[in-house]
């Protein structure tokens, strides 16, 4: 084995004639001042439930409602779903959108919303000696109005049993990272008369389930009323389905060339939600900049 000075400079020198590709990233983004807690600010209120689906038959899951310190039930409030929902629940870690949502309300630089916080589906196992079944991929990546329906049939009507969420599709949004990201993509490309505004962090736009079509499918089609925020990293990961970047490089372009209201913001990161994390208040500040409640 050569010495390590050795071993350093054959490196240096491999490097040099592009026989070794070494991408170095910083991947260093921080929680900025929005997503964090601050006194003088009215905290919302987080529930937990559970929920059984019809529509996933034999799927069970955990599901959360933020509701607002200013919602009032004498006005319908805006409404944004989250898929993993239990990744963005949480104050202090993850994207604490509770603090977010808390900081930007209160600021008015959003509207009134209440977050919904959804789990994917998981089939329980029927012994012990087994192992459940998870739904993420079916649910998430699957290209079809399923996950809408799911939604619309299932879910809000009952987050509507106890509180009145805008039935304007320009009120409400749709927001989940990598396989949840691009069924975000999906809830409002097959239903934008019930949702209008999605954000997509480090999207899933690859072979898992087919969502590698969508920018050919985006050019093709008569653009539809919806605004979408993607990000991603130039370090994302590229495996056998695809590569997360390139991907999500092709459905920017599909958008920008259909003349869709989007922003894509890139950065140097993995696959993982440091950067969607730090960019998060912009994202929402960004996506509702001109709402006008009715």
């Amino acid at each position: 084995m050569f010495p390590l000075s050795i071993r350093v400079v054959i490196l240096a020198m491999v490097v040099c004639c592009g026989l070794l590709r070494v991408t170095l990233a910083v991947d260093d983004y921080q929680p900025g001042p929005d997503s964090l807690a601050h006194e003088g600010v009215p905290r919302g209120e987080l529930k937990k439930f559970s929920w059984k689906s019809k529509i996933f038959p034999g799927t069970e899951r955990d599901y959360w409602v933020y509701i607002p310190h200013q919602y009032s039930e004498t006005k319908p409030a805006c409404l944004m779903a989250f898929q993993d929902g239990g990744g963005y629940v949480s104050r202090d870690g993850g994207f604490r959108v509770p603090n977010v949502f808390d900081n930007l309300i209160h600021k008015k630089e959003m509207p009134v919303t209440i977050g919904v916080f959804i789990n994917p589906g998981v089939v329980p196992a029927i012994s012990t000696n087994q192992h459940p079944r998870f739904n993420r991929s079916f649910e998430y990546d699957t290209l079809s109005d399923q996950y809408a329906r799911f939604l619309l049939e299932e879910i809000l009507p009952e987050v509507s049993k106890n509180y009145r969420l805008t039935s304007d599709p320009i009120g409400r949004a749709v927001c989940g990272s990598s396989s949840g990201g691009i069924c975000a993509f999906t809830v409002a490309w097959e239903r934008p008369d019930q949702f209008r505004k999605v954000v997509s962090f480090i999207g899933s736009f690859v072979n898992l389930r087919g969502g590698h079509l969508y920018p050919s499918i985006v050019r093709k089609t008569e653009p539809k009323p919806i605004r979408v925020f993607l990000q991603d990293g130039s370090n994302d990961q590229d495996i056998y389905s695809g590569s997360w970047f390139i991907g999500n490089q092709d459905l920017a372009a599909a958008l920008k060339f259909a003349g869709y209201d989007y922003q894509f913001v890139i950065g140097d990161g993995g696959h993982n939600g440091k950067h969607g994390t730090a960019i998060l208040p912009d994202a929402l500040r960004w996506l509702w900049r001109d709402y006008v409640s009715k």
